[in-house]
């Protein structure tokens, strides 16, 4: 049966309640920080050898495609009425906005050391320990709009030069591809600093904290920023019918970036799925 994912402020009181209960019992057994562990292991920057799959590759998107498919799976296993919802930043842009309420996602960090303070997810409720991570850290962090610094979220003006792109990659296939909508709603960009973090990667960026590296699943955010990342792969797709993602075939040899990215029908690992088989979701759920 064909399931709906909610824009998140759009939840009920009683969605809320049960999609936070779903993730601290995940949490609780062990199984959420697993997620962090396997983000973190796959977190492979294009300065390093060996194969990119979930980051600065064609596989961005169906890699977390799955990977939130996963954890959603996990969640309806404790709740069968729980599913994942988006946060549309281009909407919902304040600190104090959905998802940040103490219903929710709880809000920013404290100045002194950017440690959450408020919701089910912080520290002190001793339900929400940080143990898999690149610091020692035991508490979430966060840092909304980043105050000592300020950068602004995406707007919907800023989605259109990656909506409209009708390639879904090109080469040179990774964080400093110029064409393909894959690379520009990543967000890499030419130059140093605010300016060169787009679209996703200035999400995270917006967020800050734990947000910031591979170890971003430890914020539960994470989720629902992707889901949204998904569904703009949904209508990305919808704008250009047809459009399929490359690259179509294993590149060539003598190609730097041979064994380093994902073909279409190849693997991804860790999984026995291809990018291929992730392209069409609309017999597992919707968007609403």
């Amino acid at each position: 049966m064909v399931y709906t994912r909610k824009d998140v402020s759009t939840l009920t009181r009683s969605e809320r309640r049960r999609l936070v209960n779903a993730l601290l019992e995940l949490k609780r057994r062990g199984e959420y920080d697993e997620f962090v562990r396997m983000h973190i292991e796959y977190y492979t920057p294009d300065g390093e050898g060996g194969l990119r799959a979930a980051h600065m590759a064609p596989s961005f998107l169906p890699w977390h495609r799955k990977f939130l498919l996963d954890l959603e799976n996990a969640l309806r296993r404790v709740d069968e009425s729980v599913t994942l919802p988006y946060w549309d930043w281009t909407r919902n842009r304040s600190r104090t906005a959905v998802p940040w309420t103490d219903d929710l996602l709880g809000g920013t960090g404290r100045r002194s050391d950017r440690q959450v303070m408020s919701g089910p997810f912080a520290h002190r409720n001793g339900k929400w320990t940080i143990r898999v991570g690149v610091t020692d850290t035991k508490f979430l962090t966060r840092e909304l709009g980043r105050p000592r610094d300020p950068i602004a979220l995406p707007t919907a003006k800023d989605l259109e030069g990656a909506l409209n792109d009708p390639v879904y990659d090109a080469a040179p296939w990774h964080s400093g591809s110029a064409k393909g909508f894959r690379n520009k709603v990543e967000g890499w960009g030419p130059g140093q600093g605010s300016a060169s973090w787009r679209t996703h990667n200035r999400v995270h960026r917006w967020v800050g904290g734990h947000m910031m590296g591979g170890a971003s699943v430890n914020d539960p955010v994470f989720w629902m920023h992707h889901a949204f990342v998904d569904l703009l792969w949904l209508r990305w797709q919808r704008r250009h019918r047809g459009a399929r993602y490359l690259p179509a075939k294993p590149l060539a040899r003598g190609d730097a970036q041979r064994g380093r990215v994902v073909a279409r029908h190849q693997k991804m690992p860790p999984w026995d799925v291809t990018p291929a088989q992730l392209e069409d979701q609309s017999h597992i759920y919707r968007y609403a």
